[in-house]
């Protein structure tokens, strides 16, 4: 089979897989609407953020390294299990010691317990078999797609029971430890090979210096994706947190979901064909234009009909996140075509790139996210957004062009 079916093919179940979680996400995201409150889905969001983050500090790069290698998985497999569950056990540990700290910082005393348990979601986290990444390397994505759904729903299903029940955010914690149980069982159960209790130091001092750009590109993106979220936290209280939230999940469902999907897709095709570079050429510009015919109309659909949209699916509480909703929208649809360089970065082994882009993205950030959010609220925190994804631009096109040429 050739890349080009296998890249379809692999698209397919992808799409599949991201339908369905996304489908999944917003589903949960109205039952919240439904039962909670704009403030209890902000404090659900802050414990996500620092959970997030630590996961970012501590990000090896494993799945990145093992694809672009040609050797065989199975030479990394044990050093990649033993790295994972030691970053599972310090993150665990992180989050216990900074819950206070995170509790007061946002002067919401019920973010305390719930940090307690979510600290459970990474350490568990840590023990799943690092093997699974072969569903993308070998571009078995009809396999990825059973695995992943078959996790999702159940974890679905487990929040869902207890929200009904309790009513409380704790429900939504729970049902990520409940997936992550699963997804322990299943990667052992039925992926080979299984890793053993024992460090390679060769493979693992390869994983950890290959990864030092994947780790960096993953903390700079996690800055340009939450620092904005943290600045309405603070400086505008949980309530407004959750309102730009929910927008901010909702500008992404459609458009990044379909970027997402073939940026997977692509990454491990791109990395098959690195060294022909006209055959890399045609295959990203192809791509390129095939999504941005996709995602416009889905842009343009959002901005048209916002406060439509957040009525009918949210309710009327809601409706304080319409106009930052439209910015949103646009810098989504930004993000997810200037989005698909980064697989391309990432295949022919230039990691630094991505974290060059979104370090430009972070600083127009930065500049200006106090001063938008202290003047214009959470529609403010939107326009910062998409003043970074605007300045990072050039230096995409300038290294994708440098790359293809």
């Amino acid at each position: 089979m050739g890349y080009s079916k296998k890249f379809l093919t692999g698209i397919s179940w992808l799409w599949a897989l991201n339908l369905s979680s996304k489908a999944v996400s917003f589903l949960t995201s109205i039952l919240i609407a439904r039962i909670l409150t704009p403030s209890e889905f902000g404090v659900y969001g802050v414990a996500i953020l620092v959970m997030a983050l630590l996961e970012i500090l501590t990000e090896t790069g494993i799945n990145v390294v093992i694809i672009q290698e040609k050797n065989n998985l199975e030479k990394y497999i044990n050093s990649a299990w033993i790295v994972s569950i030691i970053r599972g056990l310090v993150i665990f540990l992180l989050i216990l010691l900074l819950a206070p700290v995170v509790s007061s910082f946002f002067n919401a005393d019920e973010i305390l317990n719930l940090m307690v348990i979510i600290s459970l979601v990474p350490l568990l986290r840590g023990f799943i078999n690092p093997a699974e990444i072969k569903f993308q390397k070998d571009l078995n994505f009809h396999k990825e797609f059973l695995y992943r759904f078959v996790i999702l729903v159940f974890g679905f299903i487990v929040a869902l029971i207890f929200l009904t029940l309790t009513q409380s955010v704790v429900s939504l914690a729970l049902g990520l430890i409940a997936s992550s149980l699963l997804q322990i069982f299943l990667s052992f159960q039925f992926i080979s090979p299984k890793p053993r209790l024992s460090i390679e130091k060769g493979y693992f001092s390869k994983i950890l210096n290959k990864g030092k750009w994947v780790t960096l590109s993953g903390i700079f993106n996690y800055l340009f994706h939450n620092f904005d979220n943290i600045v309405v936290g603070r400086l505008l209280g949980t309530y407004s947190l959750g309102l730009y939230e929910m927008a901010y999940k909702i500008s992404m469902l459609p458009i990044t979901g379909i970027a997402d999907v073939i940026s997977k897709v692509t990454f491990p095709v791109y990395s098959k064909i690195a060294d022909d570079k006209k055959r890399l050429r045609n295959a990203f510009i192809k791509t390129l234009i095939s999504v941005s015919l996709i995602i416009l109309p889905f842009g343009v659909i959002l901005i048209s009909f916002p406060k439509e949209i957040v009525e009918i699916t949210l309710g009327s509480k809601w409706l304080g996140m319409v106009e930052v909703l439209r910015i949103l929208v646009i810098f989504g649809v930004i993000r997810a075509i200037s989005g698909l360089s980064s697989a391309l970065f990432l295949s022919v082994g230039k990691q630094k790139y991505v974290t060059i882009v979104t370090l430009v993205s972070i600083i127009g950030l930065a500049l200006t996210v106090v001063p938008l959010v202290i003047n214009l609220g959470i529609f403010g925190a939107g326009l910062s957004a998409l003043v970074g994804s605007l300045v990072a631009l050039p230096f995409m096109i300038y290294f994708s062009v440098k790359i293809l040429k």
